[in-house]
């Protein structure tokens, strides 16, 4: 059995054998590097990531973005503004949740969605104007924001309420997710399919 040297190590694959040195670690690139084990385009793939939770994101910042990609729904693609909302969505998937008030199973995003276009939420879909109305401090970890819509339908208005809350512990601390949605007002007086 042939000893192998620290420098190299030779991998056998389908009867070929490729050489690797474990100092080579990282391609040269132009502002970061990737390591060897990845793609060559692995970089800009990273750069065009799903937006989502940032960890330099304030809980005002992760309400403004939300929002921002709910006026913007269908661009790039269509309800891509849901979907955004849908990643900085902080509820169990395997858990009925209260983010959108009443108990719904939102695990699947589908459902999610069905309840954007709900008519009490669907005036967040391309809206044309917004104004923060109130915002409020509850705890350290704890952020509401109230939120004044102007829908793109005549006369089209609602107020809503973001809950954001800063994660501590786990893959996700340090970000401000979205505890719930809150319509200003009775939004499921009628029954929703969702």
């Amino acid at each position: 059995m042939a000893l192998l040297s620290p420098r190299s190590i030779s991998l056998f694959a389908g009867g070929r054998s490729k050489t690797f040195s474990p100092t080579a670690r990282f391609r040269a690139s132009s502002d970061v590097p990737v390591p060897d084990f990845l793609s060559s385009d692995w970089l800009e793939s990273r750069r065009k990531r799903p937006f989502g939770p940032r960890l330099n994101f304030s809980a005002e910042k992760a309400v403004q973005c939300q929002l921002e990609a709910l006026k913007y729904n269908d661009q790039p693609r269509q309800d891509y503004g849901i979907e955004v909302m849908y990643r900085f969505a902080g509820f169990d998937p395997f858990e009925r949740s209260t983010y959108f008030g009443p108990f719904f199973d939102l695990g699947q995003f589908e459902r999610f969605r069905r309840i954007f276009h709900h008519s009490t939420y669907r005036v967040l879909l391309g809206h044309k104007e917004r104004k923060i109305l109130s915002s409020l401090w509850v705890k350290e970890d704890r952020f509401k924001q109230r939120v004044w819509i102007q829908g793109s339908r005549p006369e089209e208005e609602e107020i809503f309420q973001f809950t954001m809350v800063q994660r501590v512990g786990g893959s996700w601390d340090g970000y401000w997710l979205t505890e719930s949605l809150l319509h200003d007002g009775d939004g499921f007086s009628g029954a929703v399919a969702y």
